[in-house]
């Protein structure tokens, strides 16, 4: 790729970084079937992505804007139904009420499980 080239792109877009990002998006619509705006002469798409940039052919604010728009994520979030709520809201209202009859009838206040088998220390060994 021509030094003067990129010369004129850098007169045009003087942040680097943003030239190469948006010689790349341009470059990706030429090799997706996009018209070309300048004579190809026998170059390679980033080549003439970058001869378009400095010629003034391509519009940058709408390359902009889609290589924004192409790297932006959106995440849809299922709201939940009122229905969903509502069965919710009485699953929770109703562990509570059981919660609560367990405190009273004393159920699950002595945490100990006297069934349970002791194993002990003496199985375990080091080697």
């Amino acid at each position: 790729m021509a030094r003067v080239t990129v010369e004129d792109c850098v007169e045009r877009i003087p942040n680097r970084f943003e030239l190469v990002m948006l010689a790349a998006k341009r470059s990706r619509e030429i090799s997706s079937g996009s018209s070309l705006t300048v004579e190809r002469d026998n170059d390679k798409n980033p080549v003439v992505a970058l001869r378009e940039i400095a010629d003034e052919t391509v519009p940058l604010d709408d390359l902009r804007e889609e290589l924004v728009r192409g790297l932006q994520k959106h995440i849809e979030v299922d709201e939940p139904e009122e229905d969903d709520e509502i069965e919710m809201m009485t699953a929770a209202s109703l562990a509570n009420e059981v919660g609560m009859e367990a405190a009273a009838a004393g159920v699950g206040s002595d945490t100990s499980d006297k069934s349970a088998p002791d194993y002990g220390t003496d199985d375990v060994t080091e080697d």
